[in-house]
């Protein structure tokens, strides 16, 4: 999943570079920098958590999973709501749509496992 999200970066970047025909783009790219760097941490700390989980027992393992997934949401809210305040912070609004954008190519990425892991892969 994280190479996916690597390689999806270069291309928001790019699209962004194609639209803004200017050096307009930056802004977006790194807020899609921050929404991909956000996708890789979320990806990290699934991959603790399903580790830790397997260790446990089936009680604490899913108050553990569910507050695990409250601390992926908050991240994401957060990694939202900064560039959600670029304007007072004199940041163009494309700062936001970069994260965003960048947020979601997690969605992509998890997706894309489909194409990469087979029927039956416990990878």
């Amino acid at each position: 999943m994280i190479w996916v999200l690597l390689a999806s970066l270069p291309l928001l970047t790019g699209g962004a570079a194609v639209f803004y025909r200017s050096w307009a783009f930056l802004p977006f790219a790194g807020g899609a920098l921050l929404g991909a760097a956000l996708g890789i941490a979320k990806v990290v700390l699934l991959d603790r958590a399903v580790k830790k989980i397997a260790a446990m027992d089936a009680a604490r393992a899913g108050n553990y999973a569910r507050a695990q997934s409250f601390l992926r949401f908050l991240l994401t809210a957060l990694v939202l709501a900064v560039p959600a305040f670029a304007n007072r912070w004199g940041l163009p609004i494309g700062v936001f749509w970069g994260a965003a954008a960048g947020v979601l190519v997690y969605q992509l990425a998890v997706y894309s496992m489909r194409l990469f892991i087979k029927k039956g892969d416990n990878a």
